[in-house]
């Protein structure tokens, strides 16, 4: 039986300083609501934004296992903003699978875009972001997934190990419900060192230098062969200078 490695977690005033000699960071669900100043009440009602997602008509193996929707924002310092609906794209270079094509997502829940705590989680990451690169304009893209068991196995990451083409990547684990997997894994892009881990807490985070490091998740099945299970991530991006395919 594999064993189940454990995310190593910083604090939270070590996670800048965590981000740049390791090229990733992790923080643990207790510490993601402090850097919020985030209630159980705000998180339970940003989750809700997970509630009927539309399923992913683009996913090239046929699967039937990803429901999300996205929308982008620009994030500088305390100003948030929504930006007019656009296609997700991304280069071959960054997603072999499903790179080249613009892919419109259903946007964002506009309940969910409106709650003060949405508001935060981007200044946050775009702080971490400024930390990162330098403090200017943050070109920020919010995907909204729910990876489940309907096949039998869900894939988290299609494309397998990857970067983006952005600056900073958050992935936050927000539910596990009824599955096994989902194991997180994390590389150097130029070299041979990684680290294996299993998020499990909702609303821990994992923070992604993508200069550095190259990422994926493992598929995910279902603990019980007869019921659905499912994987809610939130996964918000930064990149400086302007959105891909601009």
């Amino acid at each position: 039986m594999t064993s189940e490695f454990q995310p190593p977690y910083v604090s939270l005033p070590a996670l800048g300083a965590s981000l740049k000699a390791a090229g990733f960071a992790l923080l643990s669900a207790a510490d993601v609501a402090t850097w919020l100043s985030a209630s159980p009440a705000d998180l339970r009602a940003l989750h809700q934004g997970w509630d009927a997602l539309p399923p992913d008509a683009y996913l090239k193996d046929g699967g039937r296992y990803r429901s999300r929707r996205h929308s982008c924002f620009m994030v500088d310092g305390a100003q948030v903003r929504q930006v007019p609906h656009r296609a997700h794209w991304q280069p071959l270079e960054y997603n072999a699978l499903h790179g080249g094509m613009q892919r419109w997502f259903e946007p964002m829940a506009t309940d969910t875009v409106a709650l003060p705590v949405w508001s935060r989680l981007l200044q946050r990451l775009g702080e971490a972001a400024s930390a990162l690169r330098g403090p200017q304009p943050w070109y920020t893209e919010a995907h909204v997934f729910r990876i489940d068991t309907t096949d039998g196995i869900g894939r988290p990451t299609p494309e397998g190990a990857h970067r983006d083409g952005v600056d900073l990547v958050a992935v936050f684990m927000v539910q596990r419900h009824g599955i096994k997997g989902g194991e997180s894994r994390v590389f150097e892009a130029n070299g041979p060192a990684g680290q294996r881990f299993t998020l499990r807490e909702p609303w821990s985070l994992l923070l992604l230098d993508d200069s550095r490091v190259i990422h994926e998740s493992t598929p995910i099945q279902p603990m019980d062969g007869e019921a659905l299970g499912w994987r809610d991530t939130l996964v918000v991006t930064c990149r400086r200078g302007g959105f891909q395919g601009d």
